[in-house]
């Protein structure tokens, strides 16, 4: 699939998403407590991924659940004891979750809740891909399909891809990456690997522009520039940091700066602010009026995880993701390598 391609998709989905309902304050405390009221009642834990909404993150640390990146969310609900996880994420995170736990029952406040990078990668045409490289290693990134995983020799996040990429080079592996092209050109570049990039990328991160931090940067000189390797290229080389969310935040609370610009979700804003309520953190300037886009600097697939449609899914039990056991298992065998991997470092 070509960019334009990607890009046209991409925007066909976006113009079905309708703006989220603002909630009072009552509101929004009403179903709070009917959430943890459900939750208990299912013996269900909530895990939530660091760019959805402050009021979902804080439910789910009040619960006992997890805010966490991708990995993590992964790990967390294969080793919890619930019965039922409910994913708030995007649609990829809530089949980790079910080849993870197959048995286990998966919600998600709403299935519709996708991510360009998936969307910019269909099994068909990826597989069609690597049938031409059939001599390369297949390692996808976790923003991908539960059949483009069940394709691949290795699954990566963003907080793994460059010892995983470095490990398969050191013995001498050819590689195919899929989906990000910013990513693979960062991970190819810092490693020096044989890889050929399959072409997408993420909505959010594809915005965000050098000149527009830089210029931020003139405002705020002391601050430290916080990156997120989906961006461009030349975003990247203007970091003070780059790496995964759960990377990110920990660089915030380690640096002794007391500003940041920080080039990724604003959803990561919470837990940034939780753990360095002294210390400021901005938005890095995207494309503006002329973004891809439609809410620059945060995912609006992660926005459509909200309070109603998590009381909806515990009330009724819709919205539960199924993954066909035969792909699950396909998938299961790179998703454990990557976790066989991170365990052994």
């Amino acid at each position: 699939m070509t960019m334009q391609a990607d890009q046209a998709l991409v925007r066909e989905h976006l113009s079905n998403l309708g703006a989220p309902e603002e909630l009072s304050a009552e509101k929004k405390a009403e179903l709070t407590a009917r959430i943890k009221q459900l939750l208990k009642e299912q013996d269900a834990v909530l895990v939530a991924h660091y760019y959805c909404s402050h009021e979902i993150q804080a439910l789910a640390e009040e619960t006992g659940g997890c805010v966490a990146d991708s990995l993590e969310m992964a790990r967390f609900g294969a080793n919890h004891d619930a019965k039922t996880l409910v994913v708030a994420g995007v649609k990829f995170m809530g089949e980790t979750s079910k080849i993870l736990s197959p048995e286990k029952r998966v919600l998600m406040p709403t299935l519709e809740a996708t991510c360009s990078l998936d969307l910019g990668c269909p099994v068909d045409e990826f597989s069609a891909f690597c049938d031409q490289h059939p001599d390369r290693t297949v390692v996808v990134y976790a923003n991908t399909s539960a059949a483009v995983k069940a394709r691949a020799d290795w699954v990566v996040t963003s907080s793994i891809a460059l010892q995983v990429v470095e490990h398969l080079k050191d013995k001498g592996e050819k590689i195919i990456w899929a989906p990000d092209k910013h990513l693979g050109g960062y991970v190819q570049n810092k490693t020096g690997a044989d890889m050929i990039l399959w072409d997408s990328a993420c909505i959010v991160h594809e915005e965000f522009k050098a000149k527009g931090v830089l210029d931020l940067k003139k405002v705020y000189p002391d601050a430290a520039v916080l990156v997120h390797p989906e961006s461009p290229a030349a975003v990247v080389e203007i970091a003070d940091v780059v790496g995964s969310t759960s990377q990110l935040i920990n660089a915030a609370k380690e640096m002794d700066n007391q500003t940041f610009i920080v080039a990724t979700d604003r959803g990561i804003f919470y837990k940034m602010q939780q753990l360095c309520p002294e210390k400021t953190f901005l938005e890095a300037p995207t494309a503006g009026s002329g973004a891809t886009c439609r809410s620059c600097a945060h995912c609006p697939w992660m926005a459509m995880n909200e309070l109603e449609s998590l009381v909806h899914v515990l009330e009724t039990g819709d919205q539960e993701v199924f993954v066909d056991a035969e792909l699950g298992e396909k998938a299961m065998r790179p998703l454990t390598r990557m976790l066989q991997f991170t365990a052994a470092k």
